[in-house]
């Protein structure tokens, strides 16, 4: 039963690093359109807040009586939490303004050790040789997956910062994921965490959006933003973390790594070596590991 329970977890997880693995493609296009970081940001969180109001609303036409209702506290809890998920979508965004794709990304797959190192710190337990390995092993294939060693461009100090402090925003969203209010539905626990994350990006938008805003960004950019990076990864990895514990589940949201890659090269039609491809593999090896040694627990 316990295997079940995680390979689900890991599944649900993985298909939420997926999409997240989407992003930063569409983002880039939008920035070619001229549409700012306010912009996009705000169209994906007031799309995917109606979105979320939807879903809640259907589930409870459904299961009426039966849904579990967040309390108070919960709903204070998990949009405090949520503020995380917000500063996650502005930094990585703002990161990858100022740097190339592959390099933000880079940056954002931090969050492999520091989940590591967090869950260290929190269960107060050395993680496993095999969850040590993997990580090594994610590492050498995200430095490989995006060409990091072969790259010789000049890097703006303004992406990295923002990269990093996207890193540990995104640790904190799925630590969270895993210990705030599991006992509500995740569709609820996705609302209540947008709105803490839409207080941190409204609060942003209004201090930097210097020219009129340009609403095209709702149905040009922002349906899609909304679905692949505000509905769709906050449920599944709402409902898989709690299986996976933050370790395992920052191995697997790697994921989000090889998807990025794959999509700059069809749709932006970038460049991949062979050693980025050996990256990818090194990558869905370490989470093979990972998964083996999980089953057998």
């Amino acid at each position: 039963m316990f295997g079940n329970r995680v390979l689900k977890g890991v599944f649900l997880v993985g298909l939420g690093a997926t999409s997240y693995g989407m992003l930063a493609t569409f983002v880039k296009l939008a920035y070619n359109e001229n549409y700012t970081t306010a912009e996009v940001t705000s169209s994906q969180f007031i799309l995917g807040i109606i979105g979320m109001l939807l879903i809640n609303a259907f589930q409870k036409a459904k299961k009426g009586n039966d849904v579990v209702k967040a309390s108070g506290k919960n709903i204070f809890h998990l949009m405090l939490a949520g503020t995380s998920l917000g500063m996650t979508s502005v930094f990585y965004y703002l990161a990858v303004k100022y740097i190339p794709v592959s390099i933000g990304i880079v940056l954002l797959m931090q969050t492999v050790w520091m989940g590591v190192l967090l869950e260290w710190i929190l269960d107060k337990k050395a993680p496993s040789m095999q969850k040590i390995v993997s990580v090594i092993i994610v590492l050498i294939g995200t430095a490989l997956a995006t060409n990091l060693i072969k790259n010789e461009i000049s890097l703006d100090w303004r992406g990295i910062m923002w990269g990093l402090l996207a890193a540990s925003s995104f640790t904190t969203t799925m630590f969270t994921a895993n210990r705030v209010a599991v006992g509500i539905s995740s569709a609820q626990r996705s609302l209540y965490m947008l709105l803490g994350g839409a207080v941190i990006v409204f609060g942003f938008s209004i201090a930097t959006q210097t020219t009129p805003f340009n609403f095209d960004i709702f149905l040009k950019w922002g349906i899609v933003l909304a679905v692949f990076g505000t509905i769709i990864p906050p449920i599944l990895m709402n409902a898989g973390f709690p299986h996976t514990g933050i370790g395992l589940g920052s191995i697997v949201s790697s994921l989000e790594l090889p998807v990025s890659v794959m999509m700059a090269y069809m749709i932006l039609g970038e460049h991949v070596v062979f050693t980025q491809w050996v990256g990818i593999l090194l990558i869905i090896l370490a989470i093979v590991i990972m998964n083996i040694k999980t089953s057998k627990n």
